[in-house]
């Protein structure tokens, strides 16, 4: 299976995909919880997804940095998104594990950009990174993850 590398190649054998829209889920992703946070998904492709995040005071600490934990949040969203943008209409990802870094600070007004990315799919599984980066570009949070993924029964062959 070829590696997906910014959304060039796709984690999915040409034959099985019918790559299903996700378009309702741009903006907040279909929670109110992003958007109070201030993330906003842009674009997605295939196995790929981008946002906009400007923290808002809600993301942030006492003493105005994004809380470490919020980083695990907007991860979550983007790896969830990116899963299921590779699959096909009516089958979902789960999370089964996230594992994330906090390489620099962000706080409340920042522009920052977060790209979600799945790295390979199996039957079951789906390996993704995520990187929240600055407006230089400099990465501010990565992280990689495993998704359980559920999965329309095979159809029954004709005879």
């Amino acid at each position: 299976m070829p590696a997906l590398m910014w959304g060039v190649q796709s984690p999915l054998p040409v034959a099985s995909r019918l790559m299903r829209s996700m378009d309702k889920s741009l903006g907040d992703g279909g929670m109110a919880l992003l958007s109070q946070i201030g993330l906003n998904f842009d674009s997605y492709g295939e196995g790929w997804v981008e946002a906009t995040w400007n923290p808002t005071p809600l993301a942030c600490n006492p003493m105005g940095g994004v809380h470490g934990g919020v980083y695990g949040v907007v991860h979550d969203a983007a790896m969830n998104f990116a899963t299921n943008s590779a699959l096909e209409k009516g089958e979902h990802g789960a999370t089964i594990s996230i594992s994330y870094s906090t390489l620099r600070g962000a706080a409340s007004g920042d522009v920052l950009s977060v790209r979600g990315e799945v790295v390979r799919v199996t039957k079951q599984i789906a390996y993704l990174t995520t990187t929240i980066s600055n407006a230089e570009g400099e990465p501010v949070s990565t992280a990689t993850g495993t998704f359980f993924l559920r999965r329309r029964p095979a159809a029954e062959p004709t005879t």
